[in-house]
């Protein structure tokens, strides 16, 4: 009987719906490209008990409990037309809403469950409202939907953490259930920019591409990311920047403070944090989708509205070096990052390391060197070698940004490594897993998702930071992770005859170990841990160069 409800659902799609004339997806992911920069919105009942959205969900509030706090979640407050002029300020192009989390509770007028926003006092659909606000003021709407659900009876596995498997399930009837439920957001408060799912869990790559062949019944040239359990349209690298990737399109989902959903005294980002996450997943050729709470009246908090208008200024003065780019032709890296559009190439300095600065030429003329403000910039090409020099008082500490004109199309010339970043490698990883791999630990991100981590019977183990270059370093900082469960350890460095040189030893590392260094010239930093009494597990290690 269950089998049957899709084919009704298509049948009962407005004709008027399915003739509309569509753009390709290829024009549709070209403008998303361009658009580079949106806002992402957690929200709904937990933010009551300021917890994490659905992973509190039987951990740290017990199921019952977090089941039954829609019963008063009243968000009075709650402005969609202000959420969309806050995006705008903050020079956001789209928003994307999360409309189920993985709690199962729906912020839109669902005829699937009862277990939505017109059963609680508030009695509003917020979907509706969001998407007619977005309407009227230009700005276009996607919506996080996710995949698995650890509150729907079919699915397979529930709380805590999608961890325990239910006695009972039936995942054709959910993957109905799901496809009933984007139906509704579809055809309700469409067309939508983006479908952005998550956590698959249960699907499997055939039955994710049977979610998006279906969503595509009713919107062919909607996007959908990489978490149906199938391919989709771009990857999603989560609370770090991703990797330079210019044959597939892809989004970084970022936090703008500590957690997705909204908790009391939340740590924002600095804006120099905001600004270069925005910066690296543009030179990265990524978009970046950045992250608010709004607290449980609906109210996203003044810190991280003036954060994002702090970014809209700076995007007003800056914004032609990232709006409409791609990523390149410099590799992005711990100090330097790179855009390119037409016949520019837009250097964007993070950090100036000494007077001069020097990268492997372009393979082309440069015509013209200025700031963005017009300000020439003195530049020499020659020996393969590009001569970048700038007086302290043009620089900015949050990225000095170099326009760089040129006699060709900047498109045209392939990626050149500047060997700005670092690499890293490791004597265990869990379950040999890339997910937990060293590089993790030069990223440049601290979030829990991005660590080394070890097997779990492993007590020692070594992990090494090739600096890919000889360069002269001052101070090394280790974060631990997951508590403190080193005991033991050295550090060293491999001096230029190829000598490994001790540099400290201790008993304690714990959530951030620094470690001053006389300055000190090597390609090779290793730390080696003789004892743990848990597998150890590290988040980052920043190698600080000298200036």
């Amino acid at each position: 009987m269950k089998k049957t409800i899709v084919p009704i659902v298509l049948m009962l799609l407005p004709l008027a719906i399915l003739a509309q004339t569509f753009q390709s997806k290829d024009a549709r992911l070209a403008w998303w490209r361009d658009a580079r920069f949106g806002m992402f919105i957690h929200w709904g009942p937990v933010t009551l008990k300021g917890k994490e959205i659905s992973w509190s969900r039987g951990g740290q509030i017990p199921v019952r409990e977090y089941d039954s706090l829609y019963l008063r979640f009243n968000p009075t407050q709650f402005d969609a037309q202000a959420w969309v002029r806050i995006a705008k300020a903050a020079g956001m192009k789209y928003m994307v809403l999360t409309t189920k989390h993985h709690d199962g509770f729906c912020l839109w007028n669902s005829k699937q469950t009862p277990y939505n926003i017109l059963n609680t006092p508030f009695q509003r659909d917020v979907v509706k409202e969001l998407a007619e606000a977005c309407q009227q003021q230009g700005m276009p709407f996607g919506v996080y939907y996710s995949t698995c659900d650890w509150y729907h009876p079919d699915f397979p596995v529930t709380s805590p953490g999608g961890g325990k498997k239910r006695e009972k399930s039936n995942i054709d009837a959910y993957t109905n259930y799901l496809k009933r439920q984007i139906a509704e957001l579809m055809l309700n408060y469409g067309p939508l920019a983006t479908l952005w799912f998550d956590v698959p869990q249960h699907f499997d790559a055939k039955r994710g591409q049977g979610v998006i062949d279906f969503a595509r019944i009713i919107q062919p040239d909607i996007l959908i990311n990489n978490r149906t359990g199938a391919w989709g349209d771009y990857d999603t690298p989560e609370q770090r920047v991703g990797s330079m990737q210019m044959n597939r399109a892809w989004e970084s989902c970022i936090t703008i403070a500590d957690q997705w959903a909204w908790k009391p005294n939340d740590k924002v980002k600095t804006l120099q944090q905001c600004l270069q996450t925005l910066i690296l997943s543009a030179a990265g050729d990524g978009n970046l989708l950045f992250n608010v709470g709004p607290d449980s009246l609906g109210v996203i908090e003044p810190l991280q509205v003036k954060r994002l208008e702090e970014m809209g200024n700076w995007l007003k003065k800056n914004g032609e070096a990232i709006y409409g780019t791609r990523g390149g032709p410099y590799l992005p890296g711990r100090n330097i990052a790179c855009t390119r559009k037409d016949s520019v190439v837009y250097l964007h300095v993070l950090k100036w390391r000494k007077g001069v600065l020097s990268l492997p030429n372009l393979p082309t003329t440069i015509q013209k060197a200025t700031l963005l403000s017009g300000t020439n910039v003195s530049i020499q090409q020659q020996n393969n070698q590009l001569h970048i020099t700038l007086p302290k008082a043009g620089r900015d500490s949050i990225a000095t940004i170099i326009k760089l004109t040129l006699s060709t199309p900047a498109i045209d010339i392939p990626l050149i490594d500047p060997l700005d970043d670092y690499k890293a490698t490791a004597s265990n990883v869990y379950q040999k897993s890339a997910r937990f791999g060293a590089d993790m630990l030069v990223d440049k991100s601290t979030d829990a998702l991005s660590i080394w981590r070890t097997d779990d019977t492993t007590r020692t183990a070594w992990v090494e930071i090739d600096l890919r270059k000889e360069r002269t370093i001052d101070q090394i900082t280790v974060n631990e992770h997951g508590g403190e469960h080193i005991e033991q350890f050295t550090l060293a460095y491999k001096n230029t005859k190829g000598v490994w040189v001790p540099l400290a030893e201790g008993t304690k590392i714990g959530k951030a170990f620094t470690l001053p260094v006389k300055k000190t010239v090597t390609q090779y930093v290793r730390l080696n841990i003789v004892k743990a009494n848990a597998a150890p597990s590290l988040s980052e290690i920043d190698i600080r160069e000298a200036d």
